[in-house]
């Protein structure tokens, strides 16, 4: 044990520390606490141990030392935690210290949300990570206890003359979906046969053929598992074009205190009811967990009015055709300088020149030059988790996109960028899965397409958020999405490999 402490000192401290001995340790305390503590420490020429043992843990007010006698540090019944709690709220969100926020955070699971709420919260990018159930390994043909199908029933939407033909059409999409499942499964296993599969070997890692695995019986147990899951994925990608975005998903997020908070004022001003009703039942759990972190989180005035003036604004001056351009990808811009800013940021952490004296020397080197360093700086990487250094964020791409729904979905995880996307639509037509057709369910998959369509345009015209509940997967929707060209070799590399889904590849392939 490190002499700094003594005997009694260590016994008070070890409940709340990973190690007492080391630089390197961990926090065992209520998150209201820790933010506190990080935000005194930021201040104090004491380590963190030391003004926790001075300033807080004997503090009265606060009252650490009760959290001992409760089941965990973060038991909601203790007294010791509501204290705590008090005095993260007086002494910090008093002072208006946001920074601190950002030290304390919380999982949260949200259940039973439809695939536009999803996206909602998949949205918020900084200090937010969201993971969602897959329609890659998950089917969506389950029905709840009552026999239906696990589908959003959009309030407004359910209350309007609409609400027949809303359940009748999620009803024919979900139908359709289960019934083609095992049709797919034995189409998508016949054009793909075990002998073309090639797997690792789970202990060695050695890449073997079907025919190599089967010479052990254990391996080809492994294989034989691997293949089938192979084609079920395939089968579900194939279907996934039939779920609308009101099918049911769960998503699990863990986040900072302070992209909660804003996360949550944005749900509570976005004008579907879903939206404020995910807001209202989040906020709720998070009191329960991170209290003092979400307490100012509310209706925004501000961000509902923007909203409101923007759309306002778009309706006046283009109205609400689809444009000419239906373009996959689109490079609307990029830097026309772009090398020499890249040469000079690669040059500039080891050099005493300004940038601005790095990027007019790579102006003037010849291409071979600036091939070398290129070359010596970025070719000596083994695999995509090589990550080029950040002298590649200096220059940016701007690409528009027209893609479906499905692929959208796997795009829209990266977060290192800027995306914004439009409303969910069946103005840009859909894509047609080529295995669909294969099978024979060309004209089935048409006629729930044009049912949908149908049922979109006719809500549109009362309800136009609303009706993003119908749009199918297969539609197509329209995005942009602005990188830098560090985000975009990693973008590129890992949605171009073959085992992705070919839509997302190709937009990949395409960018």
């Amino acid at each position: 044990m490190t002499p700094e402490f003594t005997a009694d000192e260590q016994r008070a401290l070890a409940p709340f520390f990973t190690n007492l001995d080391r630089s390197v340790f961990g926090l065992k305390l209520p998150q209201e606490v820790a933010g506190a503590l990080f935000s005194r420490y930021s201040r104090s020429t004491k380590n963190l141990r030391r003004t926790f043992l001075d300033e807080f843990l004997g503090d009265p007010e606060l009252g650490l030392k009760d959290l001992l006698g409760s089941q965990t540090a973060a038991d909601d019944d203790s007294a010791a935690l509501q204290k705590a709690r008090a005095f993260y709220e007086r002494v910090l969100v008093g002072y208006g210290d946001d920074s601190v926020a950002q030290l304390g955070g919380a999982h949260i699971a949200c259940e039973n949300i439809s695939n536009v709420a999803a996206k909602l919260l998949e949205d918020a990018r900084i200090g937010i990570a969201p993971l969602e159930k897959s329609t890659r390994y998950v089917r969506f043909d389950q029905k709840d206890a009552a026999g239906n199908y696990l589908f959003y029933r959009e309030p407004r939407i359910m209350a309007s003359r609409h609400r027949d033909r809303y359940v009748e059409v999620m009803n024919l999409l979900f139908e359709t979906y289960s019934k083609q499942m095992e049709p797919t499964i034995e189409h998508v296993g016949k054009s793909l046969p075990i002998e073309q599969l090639e797997v690792r070997d789970p202990t060695s890692g050695k890449s073997l053929s079907y025919n190599e695995a089967a010479k052990d019986e254990r391996l080809r147990r492994w294989a034989e598992t691997a293949y089938r899951a192979t084609v079920r994925a395939h089968a579900c990608d194939v279907l996934r074009g039939y779920l609308p975005a009101a099918t049911l998903t769960n998503v699990g997020i863990f986040g900072a205190g302070q992209a909660f908070e804003y996360l949550l004022s944005k749900l509570y001003s976005h004008e579907l009811s879903e939206a404020k009703e995910l807001a209202s039942a989040m906020h709720g759990e998070l009191n329960q967990l991170i209290p003092s972190f979400v307490k100012r989180a509310q209706r925004n005035d501000y961000l509902i009015g923007t909203a409101a003036a923007a759309k306002a604004l778009a309706r006046d001056a283009l109205g609400i055709t689809a444009a000419d351009s239906n373009e996959p990808v689109a490079l609307i811009d990029y830097e026309r300088n772009a090398e020499e800013k890249v040469i000079a940021a690669i040059l500039y952490p080891h050099a005493p020149d300004s940038l601005q004296q790095l990027r007019q020397i790579a102006a003037r080197m010849s291409a071979a030059a600036r091939r070398k360093i290129l070359e010596e700086y970025f070719t000596k990487r083994r695999h995509r988790r090589d990550k080029p250094g950040r002298a590649f964020e200096n220059v940016y791409y701007t690409f528009d996109i027209v893609g479906n729904l499905g692929l959208y979905r796997d795009l829209h995880r990266h977060r290192i960028l800027t995306q914004e996307r439009q409303e969910f639509t069946t103005v840009h037509g859909y894509d047609t899965p080529p295995e669909l057709e294969e099978a024979g369910f060309k004209l089935a998959f048409e006629e729930c397409m044009a049912r949908a369509a149908e049922l979109y345009e006719a809500i549109h015209r009362e309800l136009p958020c609303e009706a993003q509940y119908v749009v199918p997967f297969a539609y197509k929707i329209r995005w942009y999405m602005k990188m830098n060209l560090r985000e975009a070799v990693h973008l590129c590399e890992l949605r171009t490999m073959p085992q992705g889904h070919p839509d997302y590849r190709f937009i990949a392939q395409e960018m």
